[in-house]
């Protein structure tokens, strides 16, 4: 029997890897002559460069750039030569993991170090580059980002801005006459995975501002600013950004790398699929066996088992799903597709001992699946 183990990561407990390694062993012990291969996946938030240096032959590059507040940290990006590629995650430049939770505040963070993180993948000879937007510190609709290729952001008196949220609504120039030539010819790709418009009610401010720090105040303020600068754009740029699906992404990045960089907003999974010929490797399967740490109907609508679950039904392969907790029942599975399902939670006493012994309860959710369709 032929397995696929195309799982994301258990977010603070397993990583994607570790999960394939645990349920390759267990499936092993009851069905020694399976043949497994080891697919794992990410929807193109943080961790997703592990995933693709595991799959494709890459290099990973040190570089020096700005976290979200303009101090210089050591970062990385993953470059792949031999596709002229380069993976760069927003959360190793502009993360909010970057900054102690006294520090974090969207009000004053910028995106310019992942804007110095896309030169250094330019300088390095990348024709594509593929920015995962997870985990940002930032509501600055990227002009951070911007300000390091080149733009520049002017006030009334032709004074250049700091690239913050809090300068947004200062904005009254966008000066391009020194923007980095070698963006024409750079193809670029954005792992977007929600579809919040850039301002409003469930915009990038109000919906994204409290978890980064803002006060209501200046949740306000940054509304403000996200609007302002999306007239900008319509004036300057002939495109109105709030009816991008995804312009409110990572603080307004999505606005903000349509907008500077021309790229376009694609899903995360499906972008991680196609750079390891995902659809092409799962052929002839009888199961693929994915899973996350929480399953609900969030997951579904974009997330690494949706993808997953995409891809099965067209190649008619049964999907397997083990997790840390499950919040839908049986029947809205099996309508979306999943034919067997198991969560952690189900075997472990509380949340707590669940965490500490994931990768315990997951071998004996794979031992329990492999006896089943043994025995069918």
């Amino acid at each position: 029997m032929k397995f696929i183990l195309a799982p994301d990561k258990f977010k603070g407990s397993l990583t994607g890897l570790q999960f394939c390694e645990v349920v390759e062993n267990s499936l092993l012990k009851v069905m020694p002559d399976s043949e497994i291969l080891k697919l794992p996946l990410s929807d193109g938030g943080d961790g997703t460069i592990e995933i693709l240096d595991y799959h494709l032959d890459g290099e990973t590059v040190a570089i020096t750039v700005s976290d979200p507040l303009f101090r210089p940290i050591q970062s990385s990006f993953l470059y792949m030569p031999a596709i002229k590629t380069a993976f760069v995650e927003m959360a190793n430049a502009s993360g909010m993991a970057l900054l102690k939770k006294e520090e974090q505040n969207c009000y004053y963070t910028t995106t310019r170090g992942t804007g110095e993180a896309i030169l250094a993948a330019i300088d390095k000879g990348s024709e594509t580059i593929i920015l995962g937007i997870g985990g940002s510190a930032t509501n600055d609709c990227g002009i951070g980002m911007a300000s390091a290729l080149g733009y520049r952001f002017l006030d009334k008196e032709g004074h250049e801005l700091s690239p913050t949220g809090k300068n947004l609504s200062e904005i009254y120039q966008i000066d391009t006459s020194k923007v980095d030539e070698r963006l024409k010819n750079i193809e670029i790709k954005v792992a977007c995975d929600v579809t919040n418009p850039l301002y409003g009610e469930n915009g990038a401010a109000y919906v994204y501002g409290p978890q980064k720090g803002a006060s209501p105040e200046e949740i306000e303020a940054l509304d403000k600013g996200l609007r302002h600068i999306a007239t900008l754009f319509k004036i300057q740029f002939n495109t109105d950004v709030q009816s991008i699906k995804g312009a409110g992404a990572a603080g307004g990045m999505g606005a903000g790398t349509t907008i500077f960089l021309n790229a376009d907003l694609i899903p995360g999974i499906d972008l991680v699929k196609q750079l390891i010929d995902f659809d092409s490797k799962i052929k002839a399967a009888d199961w693929i066996i994915t899973g996350e740490g929480l399953l609900d109907l969030q997951t579904l609508s974009g997330k690494t088992i949706h993808g997953v679950i995409t891809s099965a039904k067209a190649e008619n392969i049964n999907v397997a799903a083990f997790c840390g907790g499950i919040a839908l029942d049986m029947e809205a599975l099996k309508k979306f597709g999943i034919d067997h399902a198991a969560a952690l939670m189900h075997e472990a006493r509380n949340l707590e001992d669940a965490l500490e012994n994931t990768q315990k309860y997951l071998s004996i959710l794979a031992e329990k699946f492999a006896n089943k369709i043994k025995h069918t």
